[in-house]
């Protein structure tokens, strides 16, 4: 079984690659900084994180590459949700 500090640094990688791709973005825009934009992405890296700890808690072994695609789950959770909301503000 997976050790709960295991699970921890998981969830912290996670929501730190969510966090990355949100500075990225921020960055690229080249707009100044709204807290509230940036809110969302924070909501995102909390869901991917959650969603890395119930994914991982199920293997025995977590190794470098589980961390290097825990950290990866984050980003991409963060560009998908990203990606869906401009989609349906772009509808309504």
């Amino acid at each position: 079984m997976v050790a709960t500090l295991q699970i921890l640094a998981v969830t912290i990688l996670s929501i730190l690659g969510a966090l990355f791709t949100a500075s990225l973005g921020w960055l690229e825009s080249g707009e100044a900084f709204v807290p509230r934009k940036f809110a969302a992405s924070i909501l995102r890296a909390v869901i991917a994180g959650f969603v890395s700890a119930l994914g991982f808690s199920t293997i025995q072994i977590i190794g470098p590459w589980e961390y290097i695609v825990a950290f990866l789950t984050g980003a991409g959770i963060d560009v998908i949700g990203n990606r869906a909301s401009g989609a349906l503000k772009a509808k309504t």
